[in-house]
């Protein structure tokens, strides 16, 4: 047989090896990911040459390298800052001790500019405070709709009516009641922090309020009639048979909830001028130099990497407690 002949004749061996290596688990989970990035940055090469701005061209994946590299800098340059004032203050008062056993010396906190890893870190806790304070409402209340037609009746127009207010609506109001609910003279918690609190909160309890809400009232007649046959309390029905049961829409409510939080959180922190990564980009956008797109897409890129990390957190979670091996498989 001619060599041509060869690659021109099909060869079904051939064909099932190259077929059974593009079905395999690697070539799923890590090959066509990263073909599917590079091509990504490709595209995003290409367009971003050609797109110019009132602050110069769109920034490339190089640019947005440069500018993720000079953030890091600008972190570390603060830290050392920090570490050298706390240790000035540290040697001011060793030898004022020296002069003066009596003094008591006062530690000042350090008060610089926060860098883009502290703008990070004060979105997550604001996002997971939140998170925390609305299902700590939604479920108990998500369980009492899905066990009452009455209750369900009565609230089910209230959260049709409530679930689809946008936060750019509710951030006006939540800043006016904390700032007159909220005075203080020594506050442990700055308004700043409460209002994004409070918004995210408001916006991220109805997923876990609705799907706990379904998934209590959908619970199997068979499990609520051997509940009843056992004559079980309410609390110790609520414990060992809606909880367990309700399970799966809970965490699928959460996951839901969790995302939500997490956009209004940026867009809260936006508009308010509160501390956290919204605020960054506002600034950035705000402070309109050369750098300032990349550095906008910076935080575009941790935000979207946040979002996932917290959305594979939930899943973890979730496969953690399912007791249904088709929901730990998703």
């Amino acid at each position: 047989m001619s060599v041509i002949n060869a690659f021109s004749t099909p060869n079904p061996a051939r064909r099932f090896r190259l077929g059974a290596w593009l079905n395999s688990t690697v070539v799923e989970n890590a090959v066509l990911p990263v073909l599917g990035i590079a091509a990504f940055l490709l595209i995003w090469s290409i367009v971003a040459s050609q797109i110019n701005t009132s602050l110069g061209a769109f920034p490339g994946p190089v640019e947005v390298s440069q500018q993720a590299s000079a953030l890091v800098s600008e972190h570390r340059r603060e830290r050392e800052k920090e570490a050298a004032f706390y240790q000035r203050q540290e040697e001011r008062n060793a030898k004022r001790l020296e002069k003066e056993p009596d003094f008591k010396p006062k530690i000042r906190a350090y008060t610089g500019k926060p860098t883009y890893f502290d703008q990070i870190l004060t979105s997550i806790l604001t996002v997971l405070t939140g998170f925390v304070l609305a299902s700590a409402i939604a479920i108990p209340a998500g369980i009492v709709i899905g066990l009452s037609r009455n209750m369900h009746s009565a609230v089910n127009p209230l959260v049709q009516l409530f679930k689809p207010v946008s936060p750019l609506a509710w951030l006006p109001l939540v800043t006016m009641v904390v700032s007159a609910v909220y005075v203080t003279d020594d506050p442990m918690f700055e308004k700043s922090f409460i209002n994004s609190v409070v918004t995210v909160m408001l916006c991220s309890l109805w997923p876990t309020l609705i799907n706990t809400s379904v998934g209590v009232a959908n619970i199997d007649p068979d499990l609520q009639n051997v509940s009843r046959v056992l004559r079980l309390g309410r609390l110790t029905h609520v414990r060992r048979v809606v909880l367990p049961s309700s399970l799966p829409m809970i965490f699928t409510g959460l996951r839901l909830s969790l995302g939500v939080a997490w956009m209004v959180l940026i867009a809260a922190e936006m508009l308010a001028q509160n501390p956290g990564l919204g605020k960054f980009v506002w600034d950035e956008f705000q402070n309109g130099s050369s750098q300032s797109l990349a550095r906008i897409m910076v935080a575009v890129i941790t935000i979207g990497l946040i979002g996932f990390v917290l959305d594979r957190l939930m899943l973890f979670l979730l496969r953690r407690v399912a007791w249904d091996p088709e929901i730990a498989k998703r």
